[in-house]
């Protein structure tokens, strides 16, 4: 039996994060280059958009681009912004009726890029299918530090008064305050550790780790994590005991 004839249709996770590792070790296994890898990874992303739709998922945020990628032999930067530009298809959100949403430190990213995103974001912002979430040029540290000089100008210019401030007053200066916190965060590619990736959103995200490479990802490894994630119980601090009772009771 499949991974996806065994998921419970009813409890589909309603905010699934993804960090998709191993483009380019996927493509040095096979004699490639990087680039090979990340293009076939690009494929992935559309499918995958795809399944979540099928699932009923509405969000889904990859980890497309991070701060310290900037960091890369500038060639693959470049190949990485060329990729991206020709694989935003307009028509494949539309086809789904999924709205598109971009986090992260825009201001690096090549204007031609970012006027076709800002494109596809405008066209599809009235669409409440599901959403896909870019995070690009995004890191974790530089999101709350971010938040934290919003917060603080607040303070001086006297919006805000310090001692108010609290975890809502930091969500909601995050640049994910338009949607819930994920409830499942999956990395692909063998790597055991978050990147600096969502950190304070994920406080309570439950975490899953495959030894598969992204550019192989697909339906059923997805449903897989969605499985174990379903296994797992979510107490928040509480007993287990406490949450029965509370199931019980609902």
């Amino acid at each position: 039996m499949t991974y996806q004839e065994q998921i419970d249709k009813s409890r589909i996770p309603q905010h699934v994060a993804i960090i998709m590792d191993g483009n380019g070790r996927w493509a040095e296994q096979r004699g490639k280059e990087r680039t090979e890898g990340h293009a076939k990874g690009v494929e992935v992303v559309k499918k995958i958009m795809e399944n979540a739709v099928e699932l009923g998922i509405k969000y889904l945020t990859l980890y497309t681009f991070s701060t310290e990628n900037w960091n890369r032999p500038e060639d693959e930067i470049a190949a990485l912004m060329d990729l991206l530009f020709n694989n935003i298809d307009e028509e494949v959100f539309i086809k789904n009726h999924v709205r598109l949403r971009v986090v992260g430190d825009l201001e690096r990213i090549p204007a031609r890029v970012l006027a076709k995103i800002n494109h596809c974001i405008d066209n599809t912002r009235e669409f409440d299918r599901s959403t896909m979430v870019i995070a690009l040029s995004y890191s974790s540290r530089w999101e709350i530090s971010r938040a934290a000089r919003m917060l603080a100008e607040k303070a001086v210019n006297g919006e805000l008064d310090p001692s108010a401030i609290d975890e809502k007053s930091v969500s909601d200066a995050m640049t994910t305050s338009f949607m819930p916190d994920p409830e499942l965060l999956i990395r692909t590619g063998g790597e055991i550790r978050l990147s600096n990736f969502l950190l304070w959103q994920a406080a309570y995200t439950e975490l899953y780790f495959c030894d598969t490479f992204w550019p192989d990802f697909n339906m059923e490894e997805l449903c897989k994590a969605i499985y174990v994630y379903q296994q797992r119980e979510r107490r928040y601090g509480k007993t287990g005991a406490q949450v029965a009772e509370e199931n019980k009771n609902e």
